[in-house]
């Protein structure tokens, strides 16, 4: 029997695992890429719960522990950096602001694509432009076989049996399809990052200062010798604040320089080490809450389909998490309706729980005031002590095991 073919849009972190549990289910899968190559930059991502858990199943686990950033923790620091508050990292599959498995976005990218390239064709440098759904491809009926015509920006034509989305909060195949149906929730924050050089002074932990005017600078360190640097500010909840990261890298410098430039700490050396950066990445941080994930044969993933936004630290989870439902479902069902309809039934619980983010967040830890700055150092101290870590955990505990995991092993080929 011929192979049931997938072309998948995106080769990050949900486009790559959901190839690698369909090849073991006997599908064919092709994976575009509009970048010209991978991209292997990006910040720290957690492997929490049900995804460490998939993680596991799919042998990555110790894969993942070698290539670990070596965060030892989360420390909050005040005025001229003294440390207000540490928290360890984590024990478990779950627990800890600082997961007990720390990896770069792109060292996972990197480890899930050399598990799929060796029957996942990945075409770099492309993107779809065009998609037809129906029984001719075109909408049209006739005597094709059933399945999806899509277009790209610079090769032919072809034709799948399925088209997953999965190329992220901004997904241009989720437009095609679905419009602007899905809901992108600004959460009203601001986000830059860049990789910067690593200097004597630095540490394992992932230090988190706070200015008035809701702004903050996180540097966190990484298995290559350098250092994670992350700026954060308020914006306004609105849902035109999303889609800022249009302008142009040298005037976002310039906006950084004009809101950090009195922030103390150690703004200036962020602010310099993004001058230099060649992986300067801005995002205005959202929600994508999509009333529906799949329209006839396009299915949503990952973040395209139910992102949680960075500060919920349950994207990656998430992503692997859908990516092994998502693929078992279809290997499960001979429809690919009743697939995508146990995929929602399956994950959309996940997914609303992952979203709901503890209350006053991302503000509360981005205060606007220097009282509310003094007051939210309170906070975390407060947290920090043994009385008190268990009522605090909840704000730095994500809801990753949140689900049971269906044994789909039955169906490989």
């Amino acid at each position: 029997m011929t192979k049931p073919r997938v072309l998948i849009s995106g080769a990050s972190i949900a486009g790559p695992a959901l190839a690698y549990w369909l090849n073991r289910y006997g599908w064919s899968t092709t994976i575009v890429e509009r970048a010209p190559s991978l991209r292997t930059g990006g910040q720290n991502v957690d492997v929490r719960g049900a995804g460490r858990e998939v993680g596991r199943r799919m042998g990555l686990e110790d894969d993942i522990r070698a290539a670990t950033t070596g965060e030892v923790g989360t420390r909050f620091l005040g005025r001229g950096g003294r440390t207000v508050a540490e928290f360890p990292a984590g024990t478990s599959d779950s627990d800890g602001a600082t997961a007990e498995l720390e990896i770069l976005r792109g060292d996972l990218a990197a480890l899930l694509v050399s598990r799929t390239s060796g029957e996942t064709e990945y075409r770099f440098g492309d993107r779809i432009t065009g998609i037809a759904d129906g029984t001719n491809g075109d909408g049209t009926t006739g005597t094709a076989p059933p399945g999806v015509v899509v277009s790209f920006e610079h090769a032919p034509d072809e034709r799948f049996d399925l088209v997953v989305a999965a190329d992220g909060i901004g997904s241009s195949t989720r437009r095609l399809v679905f419009g602007d149906e899905p809901e992108i929730r600004s959460l009203g924050l601001e986000t830059s990052y860049a990789t910067i050089p690593r200097t004597a002074a630095d540490d394992d932990w992932w230090r988190w200062y706070n200015a008035a005017g809701g702004r903050s600078i996180t540097l966190r360190p990484d298995s290559h010798g350098t250092i994670r640097a992350a700026m954060s500010f308020v914006t306004e909840r609105t849902r035109a604040e999303v889609g800022a990261e249009r302008r142009t890298v040298d005037e976002q410098r310039a906006r950084l320089r004009r809101i950090f430039g009195d922030a103390g700490w150690e703004a200036h050396r962020v602010l310099d080490g993004f001058d230099q950066a060649d992986d300067l990445y801005f995002e205005s941080i959202g929600q994508v809450r999509a009333p529906r994930w799949s329209s006839g044969r396009v299915v949503l993933l990952g973040d395209a389909a139910y992102c949680a936004s960075p500060v919920s630290g349950m994207g990656t989870s998430l992503s692997i998490t859908g990516a092994y439902v998502l693929a078992g479902e279809l290997a499960a069902h001979v429809d690919h309706r009743d697939a995508f309809a146990g995929y929602e039934r399956l994950m959309r619980p996940y997914v609303e729980q992952a979203q709901q983010l503890p209350p006053g967040t991302p503000r509360l830890a981005n205060p606007m005031t220097r009282a509310g700055v003094a007051a939210f150092g309170l906070g975390v101290r407060l947290a920090s002590t043994p009385v008190l870590g268990r009522i605090g955990s909840r704000f730095f505990v994500p809801p990753a095991d949140a689900i049971e995991l269906p044994d789909y092993a039955h169906l490989e080929r």
